[in-house]
C-alpha cells in the first residue's frame, strides 16, 4: 500500500509535534537533541522580511524560523544553491553573478498591479529586469501545522523565494494531505496551492523552473523526469531534493532500472551539489542536493535513451512512496485511524 506523501518528512525523520490547541511541543519517539546555536553569518531578520508573514499567520513557526536564520546552515545552503544556479544561468544565457545579482536581473513577468518581489523583501535587495521567467514548484512539504520538520522546510522555501526574487505568486505548492487550515495558511502567504494531485507529472513548458521537493518518494522524481524527457526541457530544470546519487547507492540496480527508469537513465546527464550537513539540521535536510542537467551532458546520452518515453505505471512496484491521484482521501482516513 502506498505510503503517504506528507509522511516522507515527518514519519521517517526525528522532530516534534505542536498541539494546535495548546501550542505545546510534543516529542516524537525518534527526536534527537538540537545542537547549540552557532554564531550568525547573516544580518538579523528584518521585521519587514517575507518570512515574518509565516510567523504572523502561524505563530508556532516563529522559533524555528529564528533558529534557521541565525544558523551557519542557512548561509552555507544558500552558497550551495548559488553555485548551482550560477552555472544554470550560464546555460540559459542569463546574467551571471552572485545569487542576488544574478537572480535579481531576471524578469519575472509580474502581471499588472502585482509587486515584482514578495511582500516585505529583505532590505538591500533590489529587482532589475532581464529576459528569464523563473517559476518554483514545491511538492510534498508535509503537514507543517503539526510537524516541526515540515515547518522548517516551509520556512526555508519562503526565505529562498525572497532571496531569489521569485514572487510567491510564481510558486505552486501541493501535498495531497494538506488540511484546510494548512491550505488557508499557504494561500494567505501568497503561494498558489494546486487543487489536483499531479503525481509530479508537470512539464515546465519552456520556463526555467526550480522544483523544491525534499524527502519525496523516488516515483515523484521519476514522474517529473518523464514529463520533461527532452534536452530542451531538462536543461531548464533545477531540483532541490533527494540526491540521485544517493538513490543509485541505496537501490539495487535492477530495481532502479525497472521501477524508476528515468532516474536511472539521467544519472549520467546531471550535476549535483550536496547541501551542507550540520548537526542542527541533519534530520531535516539530510540527503538533500541541488541538481541540474547540463546541455553538454544531456547531448552525450544515447539516442535510445531519448527514444524511451513510456509513462510510468508502477504496477509491480512495492513500497511506492507516493499517493496516486484519487487515492488521497482513503489514505488520509487510514492515517487518521492510526
Amino acid at each position: 500500500e502506498a505510503a503517504p506523501v506528507c509522511s516522507w518528512s515527518c514519519s521517517s525523520e526525528p522532530g516534534s509535534l505542536v498541539d494546535q490547541d495548546t501550542e505545546q511541543t510534543q516529542t516524537c519517539p525518534q527526536e534527537s537533541e538540537a545542537s547549540p546555536r552557532k554564531p550568525s553569518l547573516l544580518p538579523a531578520l528584518s521585521p519587514s522580511s517575507a518570512a515574518v508573514d509565516l510567523f504572523t499567520v502561524y505563530p508556532p513557526a516563529l522559533s524555528q524560523g529564528e533558529d534557521l536564520l541565525i544558523s551557519d546552515f542557512w548561509s552555507s545552503a544558500l552558497d550551495t544553491i548559488n553555485r548551482c544556479l550560477t552555472k544554470h544561468l550560464e546555460q540559459l544565457k542569463a546574467p551571471v553573478g552572485s545569487l542576488s545579482e544574478a537572480l535579481g536581473n531576471l524578469h519575472l513577468g509580474s502581471s499588472p498591479g502585482e509587486s515584482a518581489v514578495a511582500t516585505g523583501s529583505i532590505p538591500g535587495d533590489t529587482l532589475a529586469t532581464g529576459s528569464c521567467h523563473w517559476k518554483c514548484v514545491c511538492y510534498g512539504i508535509g503537514n507543517f501545522a503539526t510537524c516541526i520538520i515540515a515547518r522548517i522546510q516551509l520556512t526555508f522555501l519562503l526565505l529562498f523565494l525572497e532571496k531569489c526574487h521569485i514572487p510567491r505568486s510564481h510558486c505552486r505548492v501541493y501535498d495531497p494531505l494538506f488540511s484546510p487550515l494548512e491550505t488557508a495558511v499557504l494561500q494567505s502567504l501568497g503561494v498558489t496551492v494546486l487543487s489536483e494531485n499531479e503525481e509530479g507529472k508537470r512539464n515546465v513548458g519552456g520556463e526555467p523552473t526550480i522544483f523544491y521537493m525534499l524527502h519525496c518518494g523516488t516515483a515523484l522524481y521519476n514522474n517529473l523526469l518523464w514529463s520533461n524527457w527532452s534536452v530542451e526541457a531538462l536543461s531548464r530544470l533545477v531540483i532541490i531534493g533527494n540526491s540521485f546519487r544517493g538513490l543509485e547507492e541505496r537501490l539495487l540496480t535492477r530495481i532502479l532500472q525497472k521501477n524508476y527508469p528515468y532516474v536511472a537513465k539521467i544519472l549520467k546527464g546531471l550535476e549535483e551539489l550536496e547541501f551542507p550537513q550540520t548537526s542542527q539540521y541533519m534530520d531535516i535536510f539530510n540527503d538533500t542536493s541541488v541538481q541540474w542537467f547540463p546541455v553538454q551532458k544531456l547531448k552525450q546520452l544515447s539516442t535510445d535513451t531519448w527514444a524511451f518515453r513510456d509513462e510510468p505505471d508502477y504496477q509491480d512496484c512495492e513500497d511506492l512512496e507516493i499517493i496516486r491521484n484519487g487515492t488521497q482521501e482513503a489514505s488520509a482516513a487510514d492515517l487518521s485511524s492510526l
